[in-house]
């Protein structure tokens, strides 16, 4: 639901956000979420807001950040040590089931 305080370009920037995320399958409610935050984030950056933290005035942009702080990690560390197991395993590589997942992408080199 967008704010008084907002003027028209941040009323139009949040219902753009909006649908955006809930044609990405987010919930009603969770696209309010996610489009009010970046409004106000963008708002902060700009200086429209009168009280905005450190980060929201210094860090990247909700766009430019593009989810890096949402809790999915920093992407994929490659195969399982399971699947790095079997491989060595296919190999016929000794002592890998003593071995630790690095030993093993080592043996394996990878």
């Amino acid at each position: 639901m967008p704010q008084q305080a907002w003027g028209d370009k941040r009323e139009r920037q949040y219902e753009h956000i909006k649908s955006q995320q809930k044609q990405r399958g987010a919930g009603e409610d969770r696209a309010e979420e996610i489009a009010a935050r970046t409004v106000n984030k963008n708002r902060a950056r700009s200086g429209e807001s009168e009280r905005a933290s450190r980060v929201s005035k210094q860090g990247e942009s909700p766009q430019t950040r593009g989810g890096k702080r949402s809790g999915r990690g920093q992407g994929p560390s490659g195969p399982t040590k399971a699947q790095l197991y079997n491989d060595a395993k296919k190999r016929n590589i000794k002592g890998r089931s003593r071995m630790s997942k690095r030993q093993l992408q080592n043996a394996l080199g990878r």
